[in-house]
């Protein structure tokens, strides 16, 4: 089963990886033809009825494999208003042969002539809540008339993130999905046709660009609602936090706090003023500091944990003390990784280990990526958190659902790279679900990183990355 906002990304993914929208588009009309001859018989009357997006345009193009019916065609709208350029084509080319094609523009236009079958194409999976008008009337009419309704993809009306149908919904009599069923399907009692469209598995596998549509943020938002995010390092090492910290500021997070040593904290300070420092007494993290460093994590959204935190039996005994009390969501990075399998705790925990810390951790040693994919995933769900394990392809895996990310080069094997990529992945779990946020932020910070070599080669250096990182987030 996938969510229609998941469905989104998914074609969006099979467009990156060189199957066009335009070619499903296809696919899908050409499914929907084939359940339409299933269920009337050739000379029958099939009324269209499609909106002004993709769906629309997937009924469109099945009015030209239907020409053994009696075919009437509404577009529910105005033709100028038609929403992509995809559904746009294949309504020109529908009017351009002749078909019999018309304009409901208002309600008084909705009725049916008795057609046999009507294809309900009117909304598809983007759309919640109750039917605004003219769908509403035009749904009434539909499901007043003595016909069979065949809907697409899902029946105008029902909610594809939640499953729930509106009062005003069309009552199909069976539906054609796409490529997987859709939340609510399987309670309406009526046969699901699932069609296989073309999108290939890696659409699924891979972080692909259609990823970053998981990126957004209200137009009305206020300062904190998009994540405060708290960087717990330093003390051996001052830059790996200020990079974590920057990182995630350029990833979109509200405010940005780094706790630290008062030792470095001046440092730390030095390399942006953009950092709100909140520093603790010592040279180092160690187990006085949990009670302070507890009550500040649990006022942020985000805790990104390690970065520059060193390896002393003090801080890593402080950092397991830490995580055991903890319940919020927080980035684990750089030594207290090798920590985390002996802990019990309640908090949600995006691991970061490149492949060495992943061995300490007591994981898998694997190289090659589907081998990898495989042994991460058996980890992740015996660890019961998740795991974003760094290589030439990362793997994201929380032991439920895997993703591999590509992006990235040679170039960012450079110290630094994985306190940026804990900093945006910070930021992301602030907004997303943690599998979602590690690979997106992987994606993200791989793009950057890929960005800095088009102008640095393998001279690359950590701090290129983060005026990349807004631009790296930018849809294609």
């Amino acid at each position: 089963m996938i969510t229609g906002s998941e469905m989104a990304v998914v074609d969006a993914n099979a467009e990156a990886l060189g199957v066009p929208r335009k070619q499903l588009m296809e696919s899908s009309g050409n499914a929907i033809a084939r359940v339409v001859r299933e269920l009337a018989d050739p000379g029958e009357t099939v009324t269209v009825v499609a909106g002004r997006g993709n769906n629309g345009g997937d009924a469109f193009v099945a009015a030209r494999f239907l020409d053994e019916y009696n075919l009437r065609i509404q577009l529910l709208g105005r033709a100028e208003t038609i929403t992509t350029d995809i559904a746009r084509e294949n309504w020109k080319a529908l009017q351009q042969a002749e078909y019999p094609t018309e304009e409901i523009r208002d309600s008084t236009q909705a009725g049916f002539d008795d057609p046999d079958l009507i294809v309900d194409a009117m909304l598809g999976t983007g759309i919640t809540g109750a039917l605004r008008e003219p769908a509403a009337t035009v749904a009434r009419e539909m499901n007043a008339a003595d016909a069979s309704v065949l809907a697409v993809d899902v029946p105008s009306g029902l909610d594809a993130e939640t499953g729930t149908l509106a009062e005003t919904a069309v009552d199909a009599d069976h539906v054609v999905t796409f490529h997987d069923t859709k939340p609510g399907l399987s309670d309406l009692g009526i046969p699901v046709t699932v069609a296989e469209i073309g999108i290939p598995a890696a659409a699924e596998t891979f972080v692909e660009s259609g990823d970053l549509q998981r990126l957004d943020r209200d137009h009305d938002s206020h300062k904190g609602e998009n994540g405060e995010v708290l960087v717990l390092g330093g003390g051996p090492y001052t830059g790996a936090p200020a990079l974590s910290a920057q990182a995630a500021l350029r990833a979109g997070a509200d405010l940005v706090r780094v706790a630290c040593p008062s030792s470095v904290a001046r440092e730390i300070q030095g390399y942006s003023e953009n950092l709100i420092l909140r520093p603790f007494d010592g040279p180092q993290f160690a187990p006085a500091h949990v009670e302070q460093m507890l009550t500040l994590a649990e006022s942020n959204d985000v805790l990104v944990f390690g970065p520059g935190l060193g390896a002393s039996d003090a801080s890593l005994d402080a950092a397991v003390s830490l995580l055991e009390r903890f319940e919020g969501i927080a980035v684990v990075d750089a030594d207290p990784l090798q920590r985390v399998p002996d802990i019990e705790t309640d908090a949600t925990l995006i691991c970061t280990p490149h492949q060495g810390e992943l061995q300490k951790m007591g994981g898998p040693q694997a190289t090659e990526w589907r081998e990898r994919q495989k042994a991460v995933e058996t980890f992740a769900a015996d660890l019961g958190q998740t795991l974003l394990v760094k290589g030439p392809y990362d793997v994201i895996s929380n032991g439920d659902r895997t993703r591999v990310n590509r992006t990235g080069n040679p170039g960012m094997t450079v110290g630094g790279t994985g306190d940026v990529l804990a900093g945006v992945t910070g930021a992301l779990a602030a907004q997303l679900s943690p599998v979602h946020a590690a690979s997106v932020g992987a994606y993200v910070t791989g793009r950057a990183g890929d960005f800095a070599a088009e102008q640095n080669g393998n001279g690359l250096v950590a701090t290129d990355l983060l005026a990349l990182i807004p631009h790296a987030m930018q849809r294609p």
